[in-house]
């Protein structure tokens, strides 16, 4: 098996099993993906979407977990949404870049979202799952209820990324707690694995981009202005 081979077909040894590949690399793009949004890096979203074509092929197979013979279309369908978002955010992150970026050396300035963008974020997640449910029902999905969940709550918070809002951490969160379980219980646990992972990365992000949002927020002492100048 050569090296392209082993990177779409290849299977790493453990102790209770194997692990298929593109599902650990795809993830650990994901995770770098994270790690570079969390310090508000543009390269954040090319790398994603590395990861977003690997893990795609991952679960629109349905064959590599062991323990489900069906696709997860819901995960699958969320690396294509993932894949469009992160051009979009890549082109506001590499616009507001050139424009000076953040003070502080970020790419954006992350803000909290207004009421108006907040009820307007969560009647676009009532719709988004309603319409996840039905269409992965139909078409088949493993846990289709789960699955909308994970599927509508990882497009708003890709989404609220690429605006640089605040509450788009919370959105993890609440996508992780019911994605760890849904995937444990599909048997894909590299991907399990690293939503644990990203749950404590999702925690530091918050506390990171929510206190850049309050220092860009806070007003200047003038006095400070006038020994500046």
């Amino acid at each position: 098996m050569n090296l392209l081979e082993w990177l779409i077909h290849g299977t790493i040894a453990v102790p209770r099993g194997t692990l298929s590949v593109p599902e650990v690399i795809g993830n650990l793009f994901g995770l770098a993906s994270a790690i570079l949004g969390m310090k508000r890096l543009v390269w954040a979203w090319p790398i994603g979407l590395v990861g977003n074509v690997l893990l795609f092929v991952v679960f629109a197979s349905g064959e590599l977990s062991g323990v489900v013979a069906e696709p997860l279309w819901g995960q699958a369908g969320r690396q294509v949404f993932f894949a469009a978002v992160a051009l979009y955010g890549w082109v506001r992150w590499s616009r507001s870049r050139r424009a000076g970026g953040a003070a502080d050396g970020g790419a954006i300035t992350p803000r909290w979202a207004t009421w108006t963008e907040r009820g307007q974020l969560l009647a676009s997640g009532v719709v988004a799952y309603a319409v996840a449910f039905v269409v992965l029902r139909e078409i088949g999905s493993w846990g289709p209820a789960t699955e909308a969940w994970i599927l509508a709550g990882s497009m708003l918070a890709t989404y609220g990324m690429a605006r640089g809002w605040v509450e788009f951490w919370i959105v993890w969160m609440l996508v992780d707690v019911v994605g760890v379980t849904t995937l444990v219980q599909a048997g894909y646990y590299p991907t399990a694995t690293m939503y644990l992972v990203y749950a404590a990365f999702v925690v530091i992000g918050f506390i990171v981009w929510m206190r850049a949002s309050a220092r860009s927020a806070a007003p200047t002492d003038p006095q400070v202005e006038t020994v500046a100048a």
